[in-house]
């Protein structure tokens, strides 16, 4: 597969034979309050989508994750995709690996696409739009996953008046079960949200919120796997010292704390409701929660969560 571009900016080159069935995008929705939108994770494409050239910028963890799963749902076509990476020998095997065209050069991947991903870290977003402005123009979406970058900090760095939304996805997206918290900037419109939508649909569900609420979203659902994995090993530990063997009581804990968030998630019901569903009369759960109160559980995770929103406001001033 040969991994470069023409000098001159391609206007349909792309993918100019794309065949795509007609397929639609399904949105499960649910309101959750007057300003925020749940999206049920569909495996659907638009033909709009089906039709943009894609140009991830900074295929690591989180863009590989990002791209393999549009390619394995073919919401893009691998002759539509562009990606980069910093070292040429690992921009060669992606290429290999992922069947698409993955440079070291951010300008030239970014030339004549139609939505590009910025997958780069807080530090040298600035850096990297400053490459690519030139190649940008007020038909180009761009969509960002850097933490704590302000949608209006990509505007300022960019002359066009260019549609810009940002997305805070999480790394449970590996599977298929991420949440991601999405917001629009000044140009971008709701045709660039639903576009955004769709794509990180691909790997679970999204919410749309107010860009003031974002670094909210990345101490809750984007720092929370940590603290939620953190739950799930003590429960585990738990069940060794009551006499389980540690992948039996792994298992145990595992489950029932995905079984737990998922009647959560079906049933609409509030948690504190669920809660007393369980617990009943002297039994042993109400035990169990006391030693809970008493440790304090319930106020550490909310003051983590805010420790973690503090934090997320930050990131982008750091060198």
């Amino acid at each position: 597969m040969q991994n470069t571009y023409p000098n001159s900016r391609p206007k349909v080159s792309w993918c100019k034979d794309r065949q795509v069935p007609g397929l639609h995008l399904n949105t499960g929705r649910t309101m959750v309050d007057a300003d925020v939108l749940v999206v049920k994770n569909v495996c659907t494409m638009t033909q709009k989508l089906a039709e943009k050239r894609l140009t991830v910028l900074g295929t690591g963890k989180l863009g590989g994750i990002l791209l393999r799963a549009y390619l394995k749902q073919e919401l893009f076509a691998p002759k539509c995709v562009r990606a980069t990476v910093q070292h040429a020998e690992k921009a060669k095997a992606l290429g290999k690996e992922l069947g698409v065209a993955v440079t070291t050069e951010n300008r030239k991947a970014a030339q004549g696409a139609d939505i590009v991903l910025l997958c780069v870290k807080p530090k040298v977003m600035g850096e990297v739009l400053r490459e690519i402005a030139p190649e940008l123009n007020e038909k180009t979406l761009v969509i960002s996953v850097a933490a704590s970058v302000p949608t209006n900090y990509i505007e300022q760095h960019v002359t066009a008046k260019i549609p810009v939304v940002r997305a805070m996805p999480n790394t449970p997206s590996t599977v298929g079960c991420g949440m991601t918290g999405i917001c629009r900037g000044a140009h971008a419109g709701a045709e660039h949200l639903e576009i955004a939508r769709a794509m990180f649909s691909a790997v679970g569900r999204t919410v749309v919120v107010d860009e003031k609420n974002m670094d909210a979203v990345t101490g809750l659902s984007a720092s929370g796997p940590a603290f939620a994995y953190i739950i799930l090993e003590s429960l585990a530990e738990a069940g060794v010292k009551v006499g389980l063997a540690r992948d039996v009581a792994t298992l145990l804990a595992a489950q029932t704390m995905k079984g737990a968030a998922s009647v959560v998630l079906e049933t609409g019901d509030h948690p504190a409701l669920l809660k007393d569903a369980v617990t009943t009369p002297a039994g042993c759960t109400i035990d169990g929660i006391l030693e809970l109160e008493e440790g304090k559980l319930r106020v550490t995770l909310i003051k983590a969560v805010v420790k973690a929103t503090s934090r997320a406001g930050e990131l982008l001033f750091e060198k």
